[in-house]
């Protein structure tokens, strides 16, 4: 799949129901049953039958993209950009639907075991959100208007095995998630503060 000014994009497990419309420069993808990625720290047994559409890149760079969700929603569903090493190294900025029935914004840092962090709550029907590299780190954002942005988290994979950036649906409990991403951007370079705002 092409998306102007990024490059192309690959599966990182499995392709996917994904369509991308240029007139009104929209992602859509739909989550399978079930899929979702974790490593959860409490136990239990992995699981990474989602599959994100991305791609590699080197050096410093940002993603992204203005996130929604269309239809109903089932607990943990979410449109997310995320990082993908491998199974045991990943990371992902979720726009998530929580089990007291709130949208929010969580991120998930996998170094073998999730670290997994609920942050705002969305009241609007969409979020932005944002995926950096400085140096070794990466870091999350997200805004409500894509001007300001809201620091999430500071973080680093341990692991010096490629990174994948892109987008995915998930829909752990549920049969499908609608996930929707436009405004999408991508640039080499990271933001200079990562706490000011920019």
């Amino acid at each position: 799949m092409r998306i102007p000014a990024l490059p192309t994009l690959e599966w990182t497990n499995g392709e996917l129901d994904a369509s991308y419309d240029g007139d009104t420069g929209e992602l859509t993808l739909h989550a399978a049953p079930g899929g979702d990625w974790t490593n959860a720290s409490l136990g239990g047994p992995a699981q990474h039958r989602a599959s994100l559409l991305g791609f590699r890149t080197d050096g410093d760079f940002t993603l992204s993209a203005r996130v929604r969700v269309v239809g109903e929603r089932t607990t943990f569903d979410a449109a997310v950009l995320g990082l993908w090493c491998d199974e045991q190294y990943w990371a992902k900025l979720c726009f998530e639907y929580s089990p007291d029935g709130r949208a929010m914004v969580v991120s998930v840092v996998t170094n073998e075991f999730s670290d997994d962090c609920n942050s705002t709550v969305v009241e609007s029907d969409f979020v932005y959100l944002r995926v950096s590299r400085v140096g070794d780190a990466f870091a999350f954002h997200a805004s409500d208007d894509g001007d300001r942005w809201e620091f999430v988290r500071v973080f680093r994979l341990k692991t010096d095995l490629p990174v994948t950036v892109g987008f995915m649906s998930q829909a752990p409990m549920g049969e499908d998630c609608d996930s929707r991403f436009d405004r999408i951007r991508f640039s080499a370079g990271a933001p200079a503060d990562l706490r000011d705002g920019s």
